[in-house]
């Protein structure tokens, strides 16, 4: 199963392993505070990407579109990493953003639930 959380919100046993996947480090928080498996920061969406939807919500469907164009490009070897891991458990994606309806973290959820 995958899950998809705020770095905010607290560490929970069912998280499974936890995947940090921003670009840039979440403010105000410490490497061993997240407790997270491993950073995949190659599976956030561009800089460029990132700065264009400036989480404005009327962007948010060009943005998904946008960045599943990125994912489909991405390093193979990362995206089917998480869908095994998401085969074998639970597997919690955790991202930064305020806004917790139009983030990175669940149009990368949704990419990944198509191919498990």
């Amino acid at each position: 199963m995958i899950k998809v959380k705020r770095v905010y919100e607290p560490e929970e046993p069912d998280d499974g392993k936890r995947y940090l996947v921003e670009r840039l480090w979440p403010r105000g928080m410490k490497r061993e505070a997240l407790h997270i498996y491993e950073w995949l920061k190659e599976l956030a969406p561009s800089p460029e990407l990132r700065r264009w939807f400036g989480h404005d919500p009327s962007k948010w469907s060009e943005f998904q579109q946008r960045y599943r164009a990125e994912l489909a490009r991405a390093d193979a070897s990362l995206l089917q990493e998480l869908v095994k891991e998401a085969r074998q458990g639970n597997v919690t994606l955790l991202y930064s953003a305020r806004d917790t309806e139009h983030n990175n973290a669940l149009v990368l959820k949704s990419f990944l639930e198509e191919q498990l």
